[in-house]
């Protein structure tokens, strides 16, 4: 039996198809006491990769077997930091958070406020091959 024997893959012709952003839609919906999140119908490109950010900065990262380990943010151990350290910490760990996923290319011009005590709201803006967003998110420093 003969093994077939090949010097290299470079030859060959390979088209690269880049998948559609059509997923399911996420509606959310704050109520006085909670937040609720309803799947209904479909979402694409922008709307999409909106849900996908959002997705990926409320997701502990290594807190769930169902993800990749390259996949959320780590904002757990922040609990009980100085502002100052947090701050620069959430800004490097938004960006290598969604830098993983391709269709984001930069994260910038980060702004901190801390309106109450172990409280961070950052906002920042993202683009994305569907546009610049602008985007939000509070991180509390302390277990609720």
């Amino acid at each position: 039996m003969m093994i077939p024997q090949r010097d290299s893959f470079i030859d060959d012709d390979f088209n690269i198809v880049e998948s559609p952003t059509k997923t399911y839609k996420m509606e959310l919906y704050n109520s006085d006491f909670e937040k609720k999140i309803t799947v209904k119908g479909y979402t694409d490109e922008r709307e999409a990769i909106e849900q996908a950010i959002y997705k990926i900065i409320n997701t502990e990262r290594y807190r769930y077997l169902i993800y990749s380990w390259n996949y959320g943010i780590e904002l757990n151990d922040l609990f009980g930091m100085p502002i100052p350290y947090c701050c620069a910490e959430i800004e490097r760990r938004v960006k290598e958070a969604l830098l993983q996923d391709r269709r984001i290319t930069n994260v910038y011009e980060f702004q901190f406020e801390n309106p109450e005590f172990e409280v961070v709201f950052v906002k920042f803006k993202a683009d994305t091959i569907f546009g610049e967003l602008d985007l939000a998110k509070e991180v509390r420093l302390k277990n609720v």
